[in-house]
């Protein structure tokens, strides 16, 4: 039994949030420490404000005990006070006054604490909770900080949404640019899509792709021009070949060249064809035809055993031409690589060519018709791949859509029961001039 490999879950989110969520994190990493040194920087000078008073008051009370007859302890000191904190005591020992905050254990306020020693080894000392006023400022002064750090963070987030919306709205127009120049619209310029003002890294992407783009374009210019040069010089010398062919004495030999010197010559053809279609200088001429009985007709005369079916007709404005070259090139390849039945089924201005063969190979598929490419090993046979090019091309020049799909079926082998081209004719083509015909509305 075989495993397959378990992809690891991906999160996917937007550069907005991304940033929204970093900067809001280094926000509240800055408001936190700076609240906690502030409440701690607080508290610890307000403790030794308090201190310092607490001393101040017991010196007081030292000076009225020494001179007062009899000597009681006032103003709520102590003599040898029991509860006397062990670091005081110590200090006492020591013989030198000092003061000393002993915190509690169930959070209640700390207690200040001020000792002297006395000239007959006594402890004077005091304490008293620290200053309900001074809880009260702390308390206020901590949820200062408290709002402080959650509007710092919300800030920030919003700063983050705000940047990072316009970073994402210009990676956004950046990536349709270069979607419309993948789909063939060589003039989309990436860095006039994304346009503002602000310089950035964006903009860098956005000149390396348009450098990117011109040199492809060259490059594929100067193909096609080899490409058509080749084919253009190669069909004077094809044609002579096939009127040569003509004129040799019948026999089986006779009928190989003439079969080669017209494959040799369609080849030629298609080849220029291509490269036309490449160039984008071919132009659709419209006529209005019904849709259905011009596939009917057209279906009829170039295989009579194919299944036409017609669903619902629709008038359209398009090439007849070239939407015949399209049909031909369908059937041509179902003809070839697909088995019988086929069926062209037209429905409104949608065109559906069937096989039941076993189905387009999934690099058509994925990526479209390739030149010279014929398919898979299941789907292979004569041909040098340039029907479905010329057909997803005239399609281009009609403004249509050209798809390829394969028909899911449990007894076919394979599971594939068949291929399905499927032309989606627009409203409009464009016109001989490469633009859209205007449309006169009616009241």
């Amino acid at each position: 039994m075989s495993f397959r490999p378990v992809k690891p879950l991906a999160l996917r989110t937007g550069v907005r949030w991304k940033i929204a969520v970093a900067i809001a994190a280094v926000g509240a990493l800055i408001a936190v420490t700076l609240s906690v040194v502030v409440h701690n920087a607080a508290r610890i000078s307000m403790l030794d404000n308090a201190r310092e008073v607490q001393m101040e008051r017991l010196l007081f009370a030292q000076r009225m005990y020494e001179t007062s007859k009899p000597k009681e302890p006032r103003f709520g000191t102590k003599i040898n006070d029991p509860a006397l904190p062990a670091q005081l005591d110590q200090l006492m020992r020591d013989r030198r006054r000092g003061t000393f905050v002993q915190e509690h254990r169930n959070g209640g306020p700390p207690d200040v604490w001020a000792a002297v020693p006395l000239a007959n080894g006594d402890v004077l000392s005091l304490h008293i909770p620290f200053a309900d006023r001074s809880t009260a400022i702390m308390n206020d002064l901590d949820r200062a900080l408290v709002i402080g750090s959650v509007s710092v963070v919300f800030g920030g987030c919003a700063l983050g949404v705000l940047i990072g919306g316009q970073l994402s709205r210009r990676l956004r127009k950046a990536a349709a640019a270069a979607g419309r120049v993948a789909q063939g619209n060589t003039d989309v310029r990436v860095r006039d899509a994304i346009g503002g003002v602000v310089r950035d890294e964006t903009d860098e992407l956005a000149r390396a792709v348009d450098a990117l783009t011109d040199a492809l374009n060259e490059r594929i210019e100067a193909e096609r021009r080899v490409t058509a040069d080749i084919a253009h010089e190669l069909r004077t010398p094809v044609t002579g070949l096939l009127t040569a062919a003509e004129l040799l004495p019948p026999g089986r030999p006779t009928e190989l060249v003439r079969d080669r010197a017209q494959a040799m010559r369609t080849l030629v053809e298609d080849v220029l064809e291509v490269a036309r279609l490449d160039s984008a200088s071919e132009r659709a001429e419209l006529q209005e035809i019904a849709l259905g009985e011009f596939v009917e007709r057209r279906v009829r005369a170039l295989d009579p055993d194919v299944v036409v079916r017609v669903v619902h007709d629709s008038w359209v404005n398009t090439d007849p031409r070239r939407l015949e070259r399209i049909l031909g090139n369908l059937l041509a390849n179902a003809a070839k690589h697909g088995k019988p039945p086929v069926e062209v089924t037209v429905e409104g201005r949608v065109v559906r060519v069937r096989d039941h063969g076993p189905g387009f190979p999934e690099a058509l598929l994925k990526e479209g018709p390739s030149r010279f490419r014929t398919g898979t090993s299941d789907r292979a046979g004569q041909g040098h791949g340039l029907g479905l090019t010329i057909a997803a091309g005239q399609a281009r020049v009609l403004g249509a859509r050209l798809t390829f799909r394969n028909v899911a079926s449990a007894a076919a082998p394979g599971g594939v029961g068949g291929a399905i081209a499927v032309l989606w004719l627009p409203d409009h083509a464009p016109t001989n001039t490469g633009s859209f015909p205007m449309l006169r509305l009616s009241n």
